[in-house]
């Protein structure tokens, strides 16, 4: 019994889910007006990630005969047999539903609206167009960017410049993140037929362009809270450092497509977001 609660938990992803929280928390605190209505992020937080355990969940689903294809996923408690793709299915369904209803019910219609969004993105186009081109790395980072927004939304009530700042600068980010992953493990993705690497524009190093650009673009966007009075002075030099940086390892990984350069990349990454958004909080500007 303990082995079979521990695969279903396995399916919702966990260190997924925890990015989840934290960008939600961050676009929560980011959007409250003066004291910090700790009921409703609670709420909030458990909508967010009911919905997207559930998505996750449904994503493994869907994808069970592609995961069991390749090296990395193989062991997963679908393609390994150790769960019933039936009862993965009403998992998912179940959590999913459970965080729409509390999205709309108990935070707010535009919340659970985001949250329908990010689910019909995430399964009806991103997950089919994986075996299809390598755009849906971009659709994937729409799903991936709006529990920020969500985040900002549950606390004002409203979509404004702030929730549209913290959505793009996930977006970017999400971008070269997701191309470091697929270029690390491009062959398992090539056997199962998933197309994730630009493979068209501009020319054989078409990977490397897109995680420059993409950056490059993100550098300035992380710099906006501080330029439009959401947060100090320190955030503006803490995020120019950041996005520097991500930008300096996107450069190598252009110049030298290798494991090493990929690998970096990632780390870069991963350190971007939790130090972006914990300096954004930290600095944040009350109104």
């Amino acid at each position: 019994m303990k082995k079979i609660l521990i695969d279903f938990i396995k399916l919702t992803k966990p260190k997924l889910l925890l990015l989840v929280l934290i960008t939600t928390v961050s676009g929560f605190y980011l959007g409250s007006e003066g004291i910090l209505d700790t009921r409703l992020m609670i709420i909030t937080l458990i909508g967010t990630t009911f919905v997207a355990a559930g998505a996750l969940v449904l994503n493994q689903y869907i994808e069970r005969d592609i995961d069991a294809i390749m090296k990395r996923t193989k062991n997963r408690p679908l393609p390994d047999g150790r769960l019933e793709a039936k009862s993965a299915l009403i998992f998912g369904l179940t959590l999913a539903m459970a965080g729409l209803f509390i999205n709309f019910v108990f935070v707010n219609t535009l919340t659970g609206t985001l949250a329908v969004i990010s689910m019909v993105s995430y399964l009806l186009v991103y997950t089919p167009m994986k075996t299809k081109s390598a755009f849906c790395i971009v659709i994937g980072a729409v799903p991936g960017a709006l529990p920020v927004a969500g985040g900002w939304i549950a606390a004002s009530g409203t979509f404004d410049q702030g929730a549209l700042i913290l959505f793009a600068i996930l977006f970017f980010w999400q971008i070269p993140h997701s191309l470091a992953i697929a270029w690390l493990y491009k062959s398992d993705y090539e056997k199962a037929g998933m197309r994730l690497l630009p493979d068209s524009y501009p020319g054989d190093n078409a990977t490397g362009h897109q995680v420059l650009i993409n950056t490059t673009a993100l550098l300035p966007i992380g710099l906006m809270p501080s330029i439009l009075g959401m947060t100090g002075h320190l955030h503006f030099f803490a995020a120019l450092m950041l996005g520097a940086i991500f930008a300096l390892y996107a450069a190598k990984f252009a110049m030298n497509q290798s494991v090493p350069s990929a690998k970096k990349l990632l780390y870069a990454s991963y350190l971007y977001i939790p130090f972006q958004l914990g300096i954004m909080s930290f600095d944040r500007i009350s109104y």
